[in-house]
């Protein structure tokens, strides 16, 4: 699925000075917080993020970012990098990352360059671009470069945290100009080989999973034990080549797979 965003469209727009950039500490974010919306409304309450990288040369979206997902996603570790050279580093040395927020603009890489390196070194990670300033086509090539999302600097601080959840939840995110006619993304024959190669009953939990149904509930409705169902977990996350739910999520919602 590709959910539109509520960012404003911004052609070849200059980046937002820094003042702007600061759209995300934690007391700008407490009203919207306040009101309930956390990210139990997302995969019947299992989107989970327990790791991510956050890559900006700039302190202050770093800051910014990191206080939206340290307050919408309990228990997550957080780390940060200035370059490409540095999140290549943190990368090699940690593991186990639930997605990858890359800005468009890093002084070490030229456009996409960071993005298609990521996707060759580290392909199983999902990567969201962040930008200041982006058109039609530069998104369009970052899905089909690999990206699963893009998100606007420029967005409000509660479509941000909209946006975050909606991609670990699987969601491909976009401001709500592009449209669904984006190029696709490059390795979707590979996705669907993958799928195609998952048993029947494989297909059927996946099918649940892009549904947001938890290991207990997918049990109780196919009428089998936990036991069962995690053991097709494990043989689709291995399968799919992934290390997780979400980003076996984000694959499956990248090729628009559903259980007939």
């Amino acid at each position: 699925m590709i959910v539109m965003g509520r960012g404003s469209y911004a052609m070849h727009a200059p980046a937002p000075p820094p003042a702007i950039l600061r759209l995300a500490t934690s007391h700008d974010l407490a009203d919207h917080l306040g009101r309930g919306q956390d990210m139990g409304q997302y995969m019947g309450g299992e989107a989970i993020m327990e790791r991510v990288l956050i890559v900006d040369d700039h302190p202050l979206v770093r800051d910014g970012l990191r206080s939206v997902i340290a307050i919408s996603f309990d228990n997550i570790e957080i780390f940060e990098a200035a370059s490409l050279e540095e999140a290549i580093a943190t990368l090699e040395k940690q593991d186990n990352f639930d997605l990858i927020l890359l800005d468009l603009h890093i002084p070490d890489v030229r456009r996409l360059d960071g993005l298609k390196l990521l996707r060759d070194r580290f392909p199983i990670l999902p990567v969201v671009m962040v930008s200041g300033a982006f058109d039609r086509a530069i998104v369009q090539e970052a899905l089909a470069a690999g990206a699963a999302g893009f998100i606007p600097k420029s967005l409000k601080r509660s479509a941000i945290v909209d946006a975050l959840h909606r991609v670990v939840s699987g969601e491909i995110y976009l401001p709500e100009t592009m449209g669904e006619g984006a190029v696709p993304s490059a390795d979707e024959d590979d996705i669907t080989r993958r799928i195609d190669s998952l048993t029947p009953q494989q297909k059927t939990v996946l099918g649940h999973l892009v549904n947001g149904r938890l290991n207990k509930q997918i049990a109780h409705d196919l009428n089998v034990s936990m036991t069962t169902i995690k053991a097709h977990v494990s043989a689709i996350l291995q399968k799919l080549g992934v290390l997780s739910r979400t980003q076996a999520v984000i694959k499956a919602n990248r090729v628009h797979f559903r259980v007939d």
